[in-house]
């Protein structure tokens, strides 16, 4: 029997013991807390985690508050990064672990001792200590006393602010997948990646991956005596350690300056998008592009993380009001909004400040590349003075789609896309593409089909399609689908009613093989076989 366990099996028993998880900060002692010196000065049983080597960080922070006849319980981890044999792998080995350790502690709270447990940084921030406060708290009195986290130690010690305002900080374990790890640091504002060591090269791809790796910082064991702080594309794979992180601070805090000489206005239906003038010379300012940015038809939900990351990181936000509206306001952004029918000015608008060295997002409602303002900017892209400005277009969830799923399967065969405006197209060419699209029997989606000055088309295309498709044909009306307005109807094509459609309404055409099926609970669904009967 060890020195220790004699001196537990000595103490006297006077009931139920109470139960620390004691936050120790990140690894300088003197950023504990009064109450955690409190704890572990006035604790029976002092318990802490290590590896097979025996040392323990924790303890270390913790020593100069360790009485001699303190009970010092090492909680030895069977594996760390090692392989295991194990029948249950890393796993099982860990759950063994981790139920014995709760029985030693057990052992000292039934006899009425009082236990604390250390943790580095918090102890409910992956930390060990949750792992007995799972296994404990619900038996034994208990209390966590919070830790200053590593998060919070490494901002401090980079000095640069890591959320503002309606800023989003996102933490991350760098054991995520590469594309999972991408997708979010695309998407919030700001994040923290830890546990990197051996993960460091996947971490560094997915920071290069997401556009974030200029901003990224490297802090290896903040506020420790071998503490390092570097701009994280400088720093060697090789040389990284577990206690390192990695931080992309607030967006708002690095705003780049304007490389611009001049001011540009924002486009106007009469005016000319260049403002002040354009930029002199054929090259673009270096740094300057476009990205033209799928907003999904409707809110937050509908927005890929891809296209959240553009349009956070964008210095100039470009789009119709109405599509404007829908990004949040961040601070330092210019935001650039113009009546819907001045797509060309619009484009040409964006791409002369991306001559100018500004990062433009210009924003469309679904998907760019889809009735909407990809084409108009690679249009005016694809001439000089614009030819060299980077442009890149970020997909989005179409209308179509939207309201496809919300009716059910609507689009589970071949289909059609066509837009009933007649706008740029005449109207003796949209009616010979429904003839065409109704006569090789595929589904139809319908973009832009009524607006306020356009009132005749619905009903034209009804008596068109008619021609080829039974009366009582499904047709899904999808208004307004994932908006507050939303509204998924399903008429027969007979039915058809062009009062009930406006400009926010896709309209889809079943073919002669769509089915609408009321189901048991009473909804009404869509859909169209995949298979198609032999001819």
């Amino acid at each position: 029997m060890s020195e220790q366990q004699e001196r537990a099996a000595d103490a006297p028993e006077h009931g139920t013991g109470r139960l620390y998880g004691v936050g120790l900060g990140p690894g300088d002692p003197s950023l504990m807390t009064v109450r955690a010196v409190e704890v572990i000065t006035g604790a029976d049983v002092v318990a802490y985690h290590s590896a097979q080597h025996g040392r323990s960080i924790a303890r270390a922070i913790a020593e100069r508050h360790l009485r001699p006849d303190h009970i010092e319980e090492r909680l030895v981890y069977p594996v760390t990064t090692e392989s295991t044999d194990h029948p249950g792998g890393y796993r099982g080995a860990m759950e063994d672990f981790y139920a014995e350790a709760a029985a030693r502690l057990a052992a000292h709270l039934d006899a009425g001792r009082t236990v604390a447990v250390l943790a580095e940084g918090d102890p409910l921030f992956y930390g060990s200590y949750m792992h007995m406060h799972k296994r404990l708290a619900d038996r034994y009195p208990t209390e966590v006393i919070p830790g200053v986290t590593s998060v919070s130690a490494a901002a401090a010690r980079t000095g640069s602010p890591l959320v503002e305002a309606e800023e989003v900080l996102t933490i991350l374990p760098g054991t995520l997948p590469e594309e999972e790890l991408a997708a979010r640091l695309a998407s919030t504002d700001s994040a923290a990646v830890l546990k990197l060591g051996r993960t460091f090269p996947t971490v560094r791809r997915a920071l290069e991956r997401s556009g974030r790796l200029a901003e990224a910082r490297y802090v290896e064991r903040a506020t420790m005596g071998a503490e390092r702080t570097a701009a994280l594309a400088d720093v060697d794979p090789d040389s990284v350690p577990y206690f390192s992180m990695a931080l992309v601070p607030s967006r708002i805090g690095a705003q780049r300056p304007d490389p611009a000489a001049g001011e540009a206005r924002s486009p106007r239906a009469a005016e000319p998008a260049t403002g002040d003038g354009p930029a002199t010379g054929d090259e673009p300012v270096a740094g300057g592009e476009v990205v033209v940015v799928g907003l999904g038809p409707a809110g937050p939900m509908w927005l890929t993380p891809e296209a959240r990351g553009a349009l956070a990181a964008a210095d100039d936000l470009v789009g119709y009001t109405t599509y404007l509206d829908r990004v949040p306001v961040r601070p330092g952004q210019r935001r650039h909004a113009s009546d819907n029918k001045v797509e060309a000015v619009r484009a040409e608008f964006a791409l002369d400040l991306a001559r100018r060295g500004r990062r433009v997002a210009v924003v469309s409602s679904g998907d760019p590349g889809v009735f909407a303002m990809a084409t108009a900017v690679l249009e005016a892209a694809s001439v000089a003075p614009y030819r060299e400005v980077p442009v890149r277009v970020l997909p989005g969830m179409t209308a179509a789609h939207a309201a496809a799923a919300r009716a059910g399967a609507p689009l589970g065969h071949d289909y059609a896309v066509i837009s009933l405006s007649d706008r740029l197209k005449p109207w003796e060419v949209i009616a010979e593409r429904l003839r065409a699209a109704a006569a090789a029997d595929l589904v139809l989606a319908l973009y832009n089909p009524g607006s306020r000055s356009r009132v005749w088309q619905v009903g034209k295309a009804r008596e068109l399609l008619l021609e080829h498709r039974a009366p009582d044909t499904p047709v899904v009306l999808g208004r307004d689908v994932g908006g507050p307005e939303e509204s998924v109807r399903i008429v027969r094509l007979a039915d058809l009613d062009p009062e009930q459609v406006d400009m926010r309404t896709v309209v889809l055409v079943g073919s002669s093989q769509t089915r609408a099926v009321r189901r048991g609970d009473g909804t009404e669904v869509v859909w169209t076989p995949r298979r198609y009967p032999p001819q």
